[in-house]
């Protein structure tokens, strides 16, 4: 954050400016350092913050956090001391929002809370797991590697969310552009050929009526249209929201056809890479399991994790629990589960479980990608082409009439 200042010398000389810090007490400490006493302070204000607080700008994203992590993990393990680690990083991070954070967690770490604790205090940027795995490295002594291994778990998370993402940019670039033109022929361009075409006194064929008829009601309630869509969008979000329509939706996508099995492989592989990663760490079963639980974004699946952790404490094994979801957790999860159970190598065994399920995503978005663009083809192709018949023909009777 920034202030503006007004402060008086040892001299009796005034002076004014603007001072960086966490906060009005840090640049209180800051200007009293520098022997200065303050008759004015006040925080300065950010015009790019209103976009900053929607999320358009100064945004946290994961690969900042992964870049965070290594960053730190190299630091600590030079011996450097975590609050000197922390300012020395804040002044190489490029977004304030996330330097600002950065040094408040230097502060309370100063002040003798442990780096978890400080880390917990925003939990929408360090996740769960995330102050679960510091934790254990504060414990082990281990924090440096802990970092890196969180590091390397998160730039994973990060490619696979970005494979997704990109296989959905271009469908929905085609769709919304073929919206947008489909709206303009609707209210603009079909209404003046409309014009002419029953001016001309020619029998319509029945698409040609259809068209029109959908013409003028564009026309006349293209306001309606669109708040009936954005209102439907909100609702939904705030739908989504909610526990119930959470498990809702969570319950329909697994229905789907095609999508059900991808999805699958995704909770499937994200449940024990998250899982090895906090054995591996060092954190009891059922400790990882309740982490596990809340970073899985279903909560279909965040449901079952749970009841194999109250099932665990009370003495089963993971795999016999697991085997009780078919339809959920697939056999080979389960059996492979089982083996790294009874040979003691359950991190290692979830890693090639990661792997399988990994190729199977990968060979999922790489079939999408090339099935995609033909379906999109037709699927334009055609509705352009009901277009161009219900205007062609009609034009195509003008035509012969006039000849």
């Amino acid at each position: 954050m920034k202030f503006n200042y007004q402060a008086r010398t040892k001299e009796g000389e005034e002076q004014a400016g603007i001072v960086e810090a966490s906060s009005e007490k840090a640049a209180l400490e800051v200007l009293q350092e520098h022997k200065l006493f303050i008759t004015f302070l006040e925080k300065e204000e950010d015009p790019s913050l209103i976009f900053k607080n929607i999320g358009i700008l100064g945004g946290i994203s994961q690969k900042d956090i992964v870049m965070f992590s290594r960053q730190l993990s190299i630091m600590i393990e030079s011996k450097i001391l975590p609050a000197q680690a922390l300012r020395t990083l804040a002044r190489s991070v490029t977004k304030e929002t996330f330097q600002e954070k950065i040094i408040k967690i230097a502060e309370e770490v100063e002040s003798g809370t442990p780096l978890s604790q400080a880390f917990a205090l925003y939990p929408k940027v360090f996740s769960t797991f995330y102050v679960n795995m510091v934790k254990s490295g504060e414990v082990t002594g281990k924090l440096s590697s802990v970092l890196n291994r969180v590091a390397d778990h998160l730039e994973r998370e990060y490619q696979l969310n970005l494979k997704m993402k990109t296989a959905l940019i271009y469908p929905s670039f085609i769709l919304f552009v073929f919206v947008v033109i489909f709206f303009v022929m609707m209210i603009y361009i079909f209404p003046q050929l409309a014009q002419v075409l029953t001016e001309s006194e020619v029998e319509l064929p029945p698409l040609t009526k259809v068209m029109m008829s959908i013409s003028d009601f564009m026309k006349a309630w293209w306001w309606a249209i669109i708040l009936t869509f954005v209102g439907s969008a909100v609702a939904m979000i705030k739908y989504a929201k909610t526990k119930e329509g959470r498990e809702a939706i969570d319950a329909f996508l697994l229905r789907v056809p095609l999508m059900k099995d991808f999805l699958k492989s995704v909770y499937l592989s994200r449940f024990a890479e998250n899982l090895s990663t906090l054995i591996v760490a060092g954190i009891p079963i059922a400790r990882a399991l309740d982490v596990a639980a809340e970073v899985i974004d279903n909560s279909l699946y965040k449901g079952i994790i749970l009841a194999t952790k109250d099932n665990v404490v009370k003495g089963k094994s993971i795999s016999s629990v697991l085997e009780e979801y078919p339809d959920f957790i697939s056999p080979l999860f389960a059996q492979m589960m089982k083996v790294g159970e009874e040979t003691g190598t359950m991190d290692t065994t979830l890693m090639k479980i990661v792997d399988f399920y990994k190729a199977e995503i990968d060979a999922f978005m790489d079939g999408l990608l090339s099935v995609i663009e033909p379906i999109l083809i037709v699927f334009l192709g055609g509705a352009v082409g009901i277009l161009v018949i219900s205007v062609y023909i009609p034009l195509y009777q003008i035509g012969g009439m006039a000849g």
